[in-house]
């Protein structure tokens, strides 16, 4: 089974926004082929962070946006890509934003201050999806999993073509250790450890776990540590072939607006086998 992409004239266009611990940027994303259209915008994220404020940002992006002459329909589904675990819309967790996103349906906030539907989702989970579908990973098949490597380690599971939300794989324990404590770029760093002690070592023992609990069919790395990949990937001894991520700053705008997508399209097609229930 290959990855289904967008391929009607209605949906070739999407919004989708990342929203950081210090920027709040957006775009527009051509779907069928992952390109950003035109300029993305940026907006400082406030400070606090806090659900109304950041809500408010984020409407100033997609009005900016929507004024565009390129713009998707107005009453298209807008992406958004949040540091936090998402599940059903809400947000379960705060990552570099205020604590009182915790429990905060991210779905309805934004979808009632936008006035049009919005699909939320982890940011590490829309990178991973934007990097399977239009960079490394585009055209393969099986379980494809995006592993980040930097503070921490960020990752995200899709299979197919269609996410696994939420798989925080850098929290494993491993050797009685939190994994990214370990093997995170961060790690690398403060340890002052050479390259290939890092990879053979710690990276080889991160992965070749993962690899053992989830027999993928491509692992891709990305994270900024990836621009060195010829200092360290070439020591890791692994069945799994290994791919370097190649969508960079635009990926979280590209996954969130595909997302959205996706939402979208499933829900029309649920419309349509139970017409029923909306």
């Amino acid at each position: 089974m290959s990855p289904t992409k967008p391929t009607d004239a209605v949906s070739s266009l999407g919004i989708g926004i990342d929203i950081g611990g210090t920027g709040t940027k957006g775009g527009i994303v051509d779907l069928s082929t992952g390109e950003l259209v035109g300029d993305r915008y940026r907006i400082p994220t406030p400070n606090p962070a806090t659900p109304e404020a950041v809500a408010n940002v984020v409407k100033q992006i997609v009005d900016e946006l929507q004024s565009r002459p390129e713009a998707p329909a107005s009453d298209s589904h807008v992406g958004i890509v949040f540091p936090a675990i998402i599940k059903d819309g809400v947000a379960l967790s705060a990552a570099n934003v205020d604590k009182s996103w915790i429990n905060t349906n991210v779905d309805a906030l934004m979808t009632e201050t936008l006035g049009r539907e919005v699909e939320a989702l982890n940011d590490a989970d829309g990178a991973g999806l934007a990097e399977a579908y239009y960079g490394a990973g585009r055209d393969k098949t099986g379980l494809v999993m995006v592993i980040t490597l930097g503070t921490g380690i960020g990752s995200a599971m899709i299979l197919n073509g269609q996410l696994v939300p939420n798989a925080e794989l850098g929290h494993l324990e491993i050797d009685g250790h939190d994994a990214e404590t370990q093997a995170s770029a961060a790690a690398r760093e403060r340890e002052d450890l050479p390259w290939k002690k890092w990879a053979k070592k710690r990276l080889q023992r991160y992965f070749s776990h993962v690899e053992f609990l989830f027999s993928p069919s491509l692992f891709i790395i990305g994270g900024g540590v990836s621009k060195n990949s010829e200092k360290f990937v070439p020591y890791l001894d692994l069945k799994t072939p290994v791919e370097i991520a190649s969508l960079r700053n635009n990926a979280g705008i590209v996954g969130a607006a595909l997302w959205a997508q996706q939402c979208r399209d499933a829900q029309a097609a649920k419309a349509v086998i139970d017409p029923e229930k909306k």
